[in-house]
């Protein structure tokens, strides 16, 4: 078996007004947030299916269905915390997490730093191991207009010593 392997994450949350704006497990303030059946981090999301692809254990919607109430407004911390647990309960360790937040909206850069930190926290990993970039469309598509916003992730899984 091969002890390295990758996964990819993508997320995307319509941006609606009435809704608190959770990026990286950081409250961002802004006049709009993202609409979904957790608290709708687009980036713990990501990073959740791109762990899950990496070791073959499936996609989020098949741990966390967005149909179940008892998980309604779920923390997306709670998300990430129980794929790292299946994935070292599957011998893989994180090596790092590369990541890209796309939004027009407001500007990510001052909140980066703690999102790594947390990220880093939750996944028990360095903050090293966690990169976050931000970046927009140049008001093209969805997220340009401000309707969205999206995350892209590639993470490296290593099988653990046995």
């Amino acid at each position: 078996m091969n002890r390295f392997r990758t996964g990819f994450g993508y997320d995307v949350h319509q941006l609606v007004p009435g809704r608190p704006l959770i990026i990286g497990g950081i409250q961002i303030p802004h006049s709009k947030g993202a609409l979904g059946h957790s608290d709708a981090d687009v980036l713990l999301h990501a990073i959740a299916d791109a762990l899950l692809g990496a070791t073959a254990l499936g996609d989020i919607g098949q741990h966390f269905p967005d149909n179940d109430p008892e998980i309604k407004g779920i923390s997306s911390k709670k998300i990430l915390s129980h794929v790292n647990k299946l994935i070292s309960e599957k011998a893989y360790q994180i090596s790092n997490i590369d990541s890209t937040v796309v939004l027009q909206e407001p500007k990510l850069h001052d909140y980066i730093p703690k999102m790594r930190k947390l990220i880093a926290e939750v996944l028990k990993l360095d903050i090293d191991q966690v990169s976050i970039k931000a970046t927009t469309t140049e008001h093209l598509g969805f997220v340009g207009k401000g309707d969205g916003v999206a995350a892209y992730v590639v993470v490296l899984v290593l099988r653990k010593n046995s």
